[in-house]
Protein backbone atom coordinates (compact mmCIF):
# COMPACT_ATOMS: atom_id res chain seq x y z
CA UNK A 1 0.00 0.00 0.00
CA UNK A 2 2.69 2.29 0.84
CA UNK A 3 4.27 1.51 -2.73
CA UNK A 4 0.95 2.65 -4.62
CA UNK A 5 0.54 5.83 -2.52
CA UNK A 6 4.26 7.09 -3.13
CA UNK A 7 3.36 6.18 -6.70
CA UNK A 8 0.25 8.07 -6.66
CA UNK A 9 2.05 11.46 -4.94
CA UNK A 10 4.51 11.54 -7.78
CA UNK A 11 2.20 10.81 -11.03
CA UNK A 12 1.23 15.03 -10.55
CA UNK A 13 4.55 16.16 -11.12
CA UNK A 14 5.71 14.60 -14.02
CA UNK A 15 3.20 16.71 -16.45
CA UNK A 16 4.14 20.03 -14.28
CA UNK A 17 7.95 19.35 -14.61
CA UNK A 18 7.19 18.59 -18.08
CA UNK A 19 5.64 22.00 -18.62
CA UNK A 20 7.62 23.81 -17.03
CA UNK A 21 11.05 22.57 -18.90
CA UNK A 22 8.89 23.32 -22.24
CA UNK A 23 8.26 26.43 -21.44
CA UNK A 24 11.78 27.10 -19.82
CA UNK A 25 13.34 26.27 -23.05
CA UNK A 26 11.01 28.37 -25.38
CA UNK A 27 11.11 31.01 -23.08
CA UNK A 28 15.38 31.15 -23.48
CA UNK A 29 14.52 30.70 -27.66
CA UNK A 30 12.68 34.26 -27.15
CA UNK A 31 15.40 36.22 -25.77
CA UNK A 32 17.29 35.15 -28.45
CA UNK A 33 14.57 35.60 -31.37
CA UNK A 34 14.15 39.07 -30.06
CA UNK A 35 17.67 40.55 -30.55
CA UNK A 36 17.85 39.07 -34.01
CA UNK A 37 14.12 40.12 -35.30
CA UNK A 38 15.80 44.13 -33.76
CA UNK A 39 18.13 43.84 -35.84
CA UNK A 40 16.34 42.05 -39.39
CA UNK A 41 14.10 45.53 -38.77
CA UNK A 42 16.86 48.07 -37.90
CA UNK A 43 17.41 49.27 -41.65
CA UNK A 44 13.63 50.08 -41.54
CA UNK A 45 12.57 51.22 -38.65
CA UNK A 46 13.99 51.00 -34.91
CA UNK A 47 12.17 48.83 -32.59
CA UNK A 48 13.02 48.48 -29.18
CA UNK A 49 13.90 45.06 -28.01
CA UNK A 50 11.79 44.99 -25.25
CA UNK A 51 8.65 45.51 -27.33
CA UNK A 52 9.83 42.09 -29.75
CA UNK A 53 10.04 40.40 -26.19
CA UNK A 54 6.42 41.30 -24.93
CA UNK A 55 4.94 40.72 -28.53
CA UNK A 56 6.64 37.39 -28.64
CA UNK A 57 5.55 36.65 -25.28
CA UNK A 58 1.72 37.61 -25.80
CA UNK A 59 2.06 34.91 -28.73
CA UNK A 60 3.48 32.08 -27.18
CA UNK A 61 1.38 32.64 -24.24
CA UNK A 62 -1.70 31.97 -23.45
CA UNK A 63 -3.08 34.44 -25.21
CA UNK A 64 -2.30 33.32 -28.38
CA UNK A 65 -0.66 30.12 -29.37
CA UNK A 66 -0.80 28.58 -25.60
CA UNK A 67 3.09 26.98 -25.82
CA UNK A 68 4.05 28.87 -22.66
CA UNK A 69 2.21 29.16 -19.76
CA UNK A 70 2.63 31.07 -16.52
CA UNK A 71 4.13 29.44 -13.78
CA UNK A 72 5.29 30.55 -10.38
CA UNK A 73 8.89 29.80 -10.67
CA UNK A 74 9.08 31.72 -14.15
CA UNK A 75 7.35 34.70 -12.48
CA UNK A 76 9.68 34.68 -10.29
CA UNK A 77 12.78 35.00 -12.37
CA UNK A 78 10.32 37.68 -13.73
CA UNK A 79 10.90 40.08 -10.16
CA UNK A 80 14.26 39.39 -10.12
CA UNK A 81 14.68 40.57 -13.83
CA UNK A 82 12.38 44.14 -12.93
CA UNK A 83 14.60 44.66 -9.70
CA UNK A 84 17.35 44.21 -12.02
CA UNK A 85 16.21 46.36 -14.16
CA UNK A 86 15.57 49.25 -11.54
CA UNK A 87 19.16 48.60 -10.25
CA UNK A 88 20.68 49.19 -13.48
CA UNK A 89 18.40 52.29 -13.67
CA UNK A 90 20.01 53.71 -10.35
CA UNK A 91 23.34 52.61 -11.02
CA UNK A 92 23.58 54.57 -14.29
CA UNK A 93 22.06 57.68 -13.27
CA UNK A 94 24.84 60.46 -12.70
CA UNK A 95 23.14 62.46 -10.01
CA UNK A 96 26.25 64.95 -10.18
CA UNK A 97 25.20 65.93 -13.69
CA UNK A 98 21.20 66.26 -13.05
CA UNK A 99 21.36 68.04 -9.56
CA UNK A 100 20.48 71.44 -9.60
CA UNK A 101 18.36 73.13 -12.45
CA UNK A 102 17.47 69.27 -14.17
CA UNK A 103 16.50 67.11 -11.59
CA UNK A 104 14.32 70.29 -9.92
CA UNK A 105 12.01 71.31 -12.54
CA UNK A 106 11.97 67.40 -13.45
CA UNK A 107 10.66 66.99 -9.91
CA UNK A 108 8.16 69.59 -10.17
CA UNK A 109 7.01 68.61 -13.55
CA UNK A 110 6.59 64.78 -11.97
CA UNK A 111 3.95 66.13 -9.53
CA UNK A 112 2.08 68.11 -11.71
CA UNK A 113 1.62 64.93 -13.87
CA UNK A 114 0.70 62.63 -10.67
CA UNK A 115 -2.52 65.16 -9.87
CA UNK A 116 -3.47 65.09 -13.16
CA UNK A 117 -2.71 61.43 -13.60
CA UNK A 118 -4.88 60.52 -10.42
CA UNK A 119 -7.56 63.55 -11.91
CA UNK A 120 -7.79 61.57 -15.13
CA UNK A 121 -7.81 57.95 -13.28
CA UNK A 122 -10.76 59.20 -11.41
CA UNK A 123 -12.21 60.07 -14.40
CA UNK A 124 -11.90 56.55 -15.74
CA UNK A 125 -12.35 54.62 -12.89
CA UNK A 126 -14.91 53.62 -10.67
CA UNK A 127 -12.70 53.91 -7.16
CA UNK A 128 -10.39 56.22 -5.79
CA UNK A 129 -7.55 53.09 -5.56
CA UNK A 130 -8.10 52.91 -9.42
CA UNK A 131 -7.79 56.33 -9.67
CA UNK A 132 -4.05 56.39 -7.68
CA UNK A 133 -3.25 52.98 -10.03
CA UNK A 134 -4.16 54.92 -12.98
CA UNK A 135 -2.24 57.90 -12.28
CA UNK A 136 0.81 56.59 -10.97
CA UNK A 137 1.32 54.16 -14.46
CA UNK A 138 0.10 58.06 -16.21
CA UNK A 139 3.41 59.93 -14.84
CA UNK A 140 6.27 57.33 -15.21
CA UNK A 141 8.88 57.31 -17.41
CA UNK A 142 10.81 54.39 -18.88
CA UNK A 143 14.10 55.53 -17.23
CA UNK A 144 15.68 51.89 -17.85
CA UNK A 145 14.24 51.80 -21.57
CA UNK A 146 15.46 55.26 -22.47
CA UNK A 147 19.13 55.38 -21.22
CA UNK A 148 20.35 52.45 -23.67
CA UNK A 149 18.85 54.52 -26.39
CA UNK A 150 20.45 57.86 -25.18
CA UNK A 151 23.63 55.99 -24.92
CA UNK A 152 23.45 54.43 -28.19
CA UNK A 153 22.78 57.70 -30.08
CA UNK A 154 25.88 59.21 -28.24
CA UNK A 155 23.62 61.87 -26.27
CA UNK A 156 23.72 60.81 -22.75
CA UNK A 157 25.84 63.78 -21.77
CA UNK A 158 24.38 66.50 -24.26
CA UNK A 159 21.87 68.65 -22.75
CA UNK A 160 18.56 67.15 -24.22
CA UNK A 161 20.84 63.56 -22.44
CA UNK A 162 20.92 64.99 -18.82
CA UNK A 163 17.32 66.27 -19.40
CA UNK A 164 15.78 63.07 -20.41
CA UNK A 165 18.12 61.36 -17.22
CA UNK A 166 16.32 63.75 -14.91
CA UNK A 167 13.00 63.42 -16.06
CA UNK A 168 13.69 59.73 -15.97
CA UNK A 169 14.59 59.58 -12.36
CA UNK A 170 11.73 61.45 -11.21
CA UNK A 171 8.79 59.25 -13.57
CA UNK A 172 10.66 56.21 -11.90
CA UNK A 173 11.62 57.63 -8.36
CA UNK A 174 8.52 59.36 -7.85
CA UNK A 175 6.06 56.75 -8.86
CA UNK A 176 8.13 54.07 -6.16
CA UNK A 177 7.66 56.33 -3.80
CA UNK A 178 3.72 56.80 -4.74
CA UNK A 179 3.30 53.04 -4.51
CA UNK A 180 4.72 52.30 -1.55
CA UNK A 181 2.66 55.36 0.14
CA UNK A 182 -0.37 54.32 -1.19
CA UNK A 183 -0.22 50.07 -1.30
CA UNK A 184 1.87 49.37 1.73
CA UNK A 185 -1.33 48.33 3.46
CA UNK A 186 -0.80 50.94 6.16
CA UNK A 187 -3.07 54.77 6.68
CA UNK A 188 -0.66 57.17 4.92
CA UNK A 189 0.78 58.54 8.08
CA UNK A 190 2.45 55.26 9.18
CA UNK A 191 3.65 54.59 5.76
CA UNK A 192 5.23 58.29 5.69
CA UNK A 193 7.07 57.71 8.49
CA UNK A 194 7.99 53.61 7.33
CA UNK A 195 9.09 55.21 4.09
CA UNK A 196 11.17 58.32 5.78
CA UNK A 197 12.62 56.02 7.81
CA UNK A 198 13.84 54.05 4.79
CA UNK A 199 15.16 56.53 2.66
CA UNK A 200 17.05 58.02 6.02
CA UNK A 201 18.84 54.90 6.36
CA UNK A 202 19.29 54.59 2.64
CA UNK A 203 20.65 57.45 2.22
CA UNK A 204 22.76 57.28 5.24
CA UNK A 205 24.58 54.21 3.92
CA UNK A 206 24.82 55.85 0.46
CA UNK A 207 26.69 59.09 2.28
CA UNK A 208 28.98 56.66 4.06
CA UNK A 209 29.62 54.84 0.83
CA UNK A 210 30.76 58.35 -0.53
CA UNK A 211 32.97 59.24 2.15
CA UNK A 212 34.72 56.03 2.81
CA UNK A 213 37.84 55.23 0.70
CA UNK A 214 36.77 51.08 -0.09
CA UNK A 215 40.80 50.56 -0.52
CA UNK A 216 39.98 46.60 0.36
CA UNK A 217 36.58 46.17 -1.37
CA UNK A 218 38.47 47.34 -4.28
CA UNK A 219 41.52 45.77 -3.86
CA UNK A 220 39.36 42.74 -3.87
CA UNK A 221 37.15 42.99 -6.96
CA UNK A 222 40.29 43.93 -8.66
CA UNK A 223 41.92 40.21 -7.73
CA UNK A 224 38.75 38.31 -8.40
CA UNK A 225 37.61 40.39 -11.59
CA UNK A 226 38.40 37.54 -13.98
CA UNK A 227 38.62 34.44 -11.79
CA UNK A 228 35.71 32.10 -10.11
CA UNK A 229 35.39 34.55 -7.33
CA UNK A 230 33.67 37.68 -9.07
CA UNK A 231 33.42 39.91 -5.61
CA UNK A 232 31.97 42.89 -7.46
CA UNK A 233 29.10 40.55 -8.89
CA UNK A 234 28.78 38.64 -5.37
CA UNK A 235 28.91 42.12 -3.78
CA UNK A 236 25.77 43.81 -6.20
CA UNK A 237 23.86 40.43 -5.23
CA UNK A 238 24.03 40.87 -1.92
CA UNK A 239 23.50 44.68 -1.97
CA UNK A 240 20.51 44.05 -4.48
CA UNK A 241 19.32 41.50 -1.51
CA UNK A 242 19.59 43.17 1.40
CA UNK A 243 17.46 46.59 0.49
CA UNK A 244 15.31 44.78 -1.42
CA UNK A 245 14.40 42.11 1.45
CA UNK A 246 14.60 45.63 3.70
CA UNK A 247 12.21 47.19 1.75
CA UNK A 248 9.91 43.92 1.73
CA UNK A 249 9.76 43.97 4.94
CA UNK A 250 8.91 47.26 6.11
CA UNK A 251 5.88 46.50 3.60
CA UNK A 252 7.28 49.43 0.78
CA UNK A 253 7.43 48.61 -3.13
CA UNK A 254 10.65 45.69 -3.89
CA UNK A 255 11.79 48.32 -6.75
CA UNK A 256 12.61 51.26 -3.86
CA UNK A 257 15.18 49.07 -2.61
CA UNK A 258 16.17 47.60 -6.20
CA UNK A 259 16.58 51.50 -7.33
CA UNK A 260 18.35 52.49 -3.97
CA UNK A 261 20.65 49.70 -4.32
CA UNK A 262 21.73 50.87 -7.68
CA UNK A 263 22.77 53.93 -6.42
CA UNK A 264 24.38 52.55 -3.39
CA UNK A 265 26.85 50.52 -5.66
CA UNK A 266 27.74 53.16 -8.23
CA UNK A 267 28.96 55.54 -5.18
CA UNK A 268 30.94 52.44 -3.48
CA UNK A 269 32.54 51.75 -6.62
CA UNK A 270 32.62 54.98 -8.26
CA UNK A 271 37.11 55.42 -7.24
CA UNK A 272 37.43 52.14 -7.87
CA UNK A 273 40.08 51.88 -11.38
CA UNK A 274 38.20 53.19 -14.36
CA UNK A 275 39.68 50.12 -16.13
CA UNK A 276 37.55 48.14 -13.44
CA UNK A 277 34.81 49.95 -13.44
CA UNK A 278 33.82 49.64 -17.36
CA UNK A 279 34.63 45.74 -16.79
CA UNK A 280 32.11 45.57 -14.20
CA UNK A 281 29.76 47.82 -15.56
CA UNK A 282 29.49 44.97 -18.58
CA UNK A 283 29.07 41.89 -16.36
CA UNK A 284 26.09 44.03 -14.87
CA UNK A 285 24.44 44.52 -18.62
CA UNK A 286 25.46 40.57 -18.99
CA UNK A 287 23.54 39.52 -16.32
CA UNK A 288 20.76 42.15 -16.55
CA UNK A 289 19.79 42.45 -20.54
CA UNK A 290 21.50 38.92 -20.91
CA UNK A 291 19.39 37.16 -18.81
CA UNK A 292 17.11 38.40 -15.98
CA UNK A 293 15.54 41.33 -17.70
CA UNK A 294 14.67 39.71 -21.21
CA UNK A 295 12.48 36.70 -18.80
CA UNK A 296 10.26 40.03 -16.63
CA UNK A 297 9.41 41.23 -20.38
CA UNK A 298 8.95 38.11 -21.87
CA UNK A 299 6.96 36.80 -18.68
CA UNK A 300 4.87 40.27 -19.12
CA UNK A 301 3.65 38.80 -22.70
CA UNK A 302 2.99 35.80 -21.31
CA UNK A 303 0.90 37.27 -18.87
CA UNK A 304 -0.46 39.72 -20.81
CA UNK A 305 -4.46 39.42 -21.18
CA UNK A 306 -5.00 39.85 -24.98
CA UNK A 307 -8.88 38.71 -24.39
CA UNK A 308 -9.82 41.05 -21.82
CA UNK A 309 -8.75 43.64 -24.40
CA UNK A 310 -10.12 43.09 -27.54
CA UNK A 311 -13.02 41.18 -26.22
CA UNK A 312 -14.72 44.79 -25.83
CA UNK A 313 -14.37 47.52 -28.04
CA UNK A 314 -14.57 50.06 -24.80
CA UNK A 315 -11.74 48.65 -23.48
CA UNK A 316 -10.02 48.51 -26.87
CA UNK A 317 -10.22 52.34 -27.79
CA UNK A 318 -8.66 52.67 -24.19
CA UNK A 319 -4.98 51.81 -25.69
CA UNK A 320 -5.21 54.73 -28.02
CA UNK A 321 -6.94 56.71 -24.57
CA UNK A 322 -4.03 56.17 -22.29
CA UNK A 323 -1.47 57.17 -25.39
CA UNK A 324 -2.80 60.52 -25.53
CA UNK A 325 -3.21 60.65 -22.00
CA UNK A 326 0.55 59.87 -21.80
CA UNK A 327 1.48 62.35 -23.93
CA UNK A 328 -0.71 64.83 -22.06
CA UNK A 329 0.08 64.10 -18.56
CA UNK A 330 3.25 63.20 -18.61
CA UNK A 331 4.99 64.82 -21.56
CA UNK A 332 3.70 68.53 -21.70
CA UNK A 333 4.96 69.03 -18.04
CA UNK A 334 8.32 67.46 -18.89
CA UNK A 335 8.97 70.70 -20.62
CA UNK A 336 9.43 71.66 -17.28
CA UNK A 337 13.09 70.20 -17.56
CA UNK A 338 14.06 71.25 -21.02
CA UNK A 339 16.97 73.36 -21.11
CA UNK A 340 16.76 77.12 -21.24
CA UNK A 341 18.48 77.38 -25.03
CA UNK A 342 16.25 74.33 -26.60
CA UNK A 343 15.17 74.70 -30.09
CA UNK A 344 11.47 73.54 -30.87
CA UNK A 345 12.67 70.28 -32.07
CA UNK A 346 14.44 69.52 -28.88
CA UNK A 347 11.12 70.39 -26.51
CA UNK A 348 9.07 68.25 -28.86
CA UNK A 349 11.63 65.54 -28.31
CA UNK A 350 11.46 65.92 -24.59
CA UNK A 351 8.17 65.79 -24.36
CA UNK A 352 8.18 62.23 -26.51
CA UNK A 353 10.79 61.07 -24.50
CA UNK A 354 8.85 61.81 -20.81
CA UNK A 355 5.92 60.09 -22.16
CA UNK A 356 7.57 57.14 -22.56
CA UNK A 357 6.49 54.85 -20.11
CA UNK A 358 6.18 50.59 -19.33
CA UNK A 359 8.34 49.04 -16.37
CA UNK A 360 6.26 51.16 -13.79
CA UNK A 361 3.07 50.90 -15.48
CA UNK A 362 3.68 46.78 -15.56
CA UNK A 363 4.75 47.00 -11.76
CA UNK A 364 1.22 48.98 -10.54
CA UNK A 365 -0.84 47.64 -12.76
CA UNK A 366 -0.49 44.40 -11.43
CA UNK A 367 -0.50 45.47 -8.26
CA UNK A 368 -3.87 46.88 -9.10
CA UNK A 369 -5.00 43.34 -10.59
CA UNK A 370 -3.07 41.03 -8.02
CA UNK A 371 -5.45 43.53 -5.69
CA UNK A 372 -8.41 43.34 -7.40
CA UNK A 373 -8.36 47.17 -7.77
CA UNK A 374 -8.74 47.00 -11.49
CA UNK A 375 -9.98 45.18 -14.39
CA UNK A 376 -7.98 43.06 -16.42
CA UNK A 377 -8.68 45.26 -19.29
CA UNK A 378 -8.08 48.35 -17.91
CA UNK A 379 -4.54 47.10 -16.79
CA UNK A 380 -3.95 45.57 -20.53
CA UNK A 381 -4.66 48.78 -21.92
CA UNK A 382 -2.67 50.46 -20.04
CA UNK A 383 0.21 47.77 -20.79
CA UNK A 384 -0.60 48.10 -24.26
CA UNK A 385 -0.21 52.02 -24.48
CA UNK A 386 3.20 51.59 -22.67
CA UNK A 387 4.53 49.12 -25.35
CA UNK A 388 3.10 51.68 -27.89
CA UNK A 389 5.12 54.54 -25.76
CA UNK A 390 8.22 52.45 -26.14
CA UNK A 391 8.11 51.45 -29.37
CA UNK A 392 6.92 54.88 -30.97
CA UNK A 393 7.97 57.77 -28.83
CA UNK A 394 11.59 57.40 -28.61
CA UNK A 395 12.04 56.89 -32.23
CA UNK A 396 9.91 60.24 -33.07
CA UNK A 397 11.56 61.75 -30.72
CA UNK A 398 15.53 61.20 -31.81
CA UNK A 399 14.05 61.96 -35.13
CA UNK A 400 13.11 65.46 -33.97
CA UNK A 401 16.58 65.94 -32.38
CA UNK A 402 18.29 65.44 -35.63
CA UNK A 403 15.75 68.31 -36.75
CA UNK A 404 17.50 70.85 -34.78
CA UNK A 405 18.51 74.15 -36.58
CA UNK A 406 22.50 73.31 -37.62
CA UNK A 407 24.88 74.98 -35.32
CA UNK A 408 22.77 74.12 -32.38
CA UNK A 409 24.88 72.81 -29.38
CA UNK A 410 24.15 69.11 -28.75
CA UNK A 411 26.63 67.66 -26.47
CA UNK A 412 28.52 68.43 -23.44
CA UNK A 413 27.11 71.70 -22.54
CA UNK A 414 26.83 72.59 -18.80
CA UNK A 415 23.27 73.30 -17.94
CA UNK A 416 23.22 76.00 -14.78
Amino acid sequence: MDYFSFEAAEVPEVPLMHGLSTSLVLIALLAIAAPLAARFLDRVIKVPIVVFEIVLGILLGPSLLGWIQPTEFIDTLAQFGLAMLFFVAGNEIDFAVIRGRPVNRASAGWVISLAAGIGAGFVLAPSPAAAVIIGVALCSTALGALLPILRDAGELKSPLGIAVTALGAAGEFGPLIAISLFFSGRQLGPATAVLLGFVLLTGLAIYLASRARHTLLHSQVTRTLHTSGQFAVRSIVFILTVLVVLSMVLGLDMLLGAFAAGVLWKVAIARAPEQDRTVIETKIDAIAFGFLVPIFFIDTGIDFDLRALIASPAVLALVPLFLLLLLIIRGLPSLLAAPPTSAPADKLAIILFGATGLPIIVAVTGIGRDEGLISSGISSALIGAGMLSVLIFPLLALRQHQRRPSGTPTRHVEIP
